[in-house]
């Protein structure tokens, strides 16, 4: 047992470490990749019941969805209002997949996000690498901000 909490332990802090450096338009993907998860595994939870999984799971799902909410800079982008709206819907769609164990609910929110989490990998891709990560991941004035251009990205 001993390995293996040891063998976890690492993981753990490699897992902290590699969202800790990451640049704010990796921790945006990283957050829409970790959100399709989540409800991916809901989905499969809720259609075999199992209600537990399917609960853990869709509650990451909406600590992501506020996440992304509460970080999004609408008065950097036209389209912010838009994307907020979208996240509030999500959200409902979250709640409803849970308190009616409605896997039709969590399909809608996966068909929602999957063109979003491809759209935002593909800005990631299209900025230059980031010569230094953000200090915090949404707190320093910068973390919104592409590195080496000064981009915006829209997310604090």
């Amino acid at each position: 047992m001993n390995l293996l909490n040891s063998a976890a332990a690492k993981l753990s802090a490699y897992n902290r470490d590699s969202v800790l450096s990451a640049s704010p338009a990796r921790l945006v993907t990283m957050l829409y990749d970790r959100l399709v998860l989540d409800l991916t595994r809901a989905e499969e939870a809720l259609r075999a019941q199992n209600w537990p999984t399917a609960w853990e799971n869709l509650r990451h799902a909406d600590q992501i969805v506020a996440e992304l909410a509460s970080s999004l800079k609408v008065d950097v982008w036209d389209g912010a209002d838009g994307l907020l709206q979208l996240y509030g819907y999500l959200a409902d769609l979250i709640v409803a997949g849970t308190v009616d164990h409605d896997a039709s609910k969590v399909r809608e929110a996966i068909e929602l996000v999957e063109p979003l989490r491809l759209a935002w990998h593909e800005a990631a891709a299209s900025l230059p690498a980031a010569s230094a990560p953000a200090h915090s991941p949404f707190g320093d004035a910068v973390a919104g901000a592409d590195q080496d251009t000064g981009r915006d990205l829209g997310v604090a």
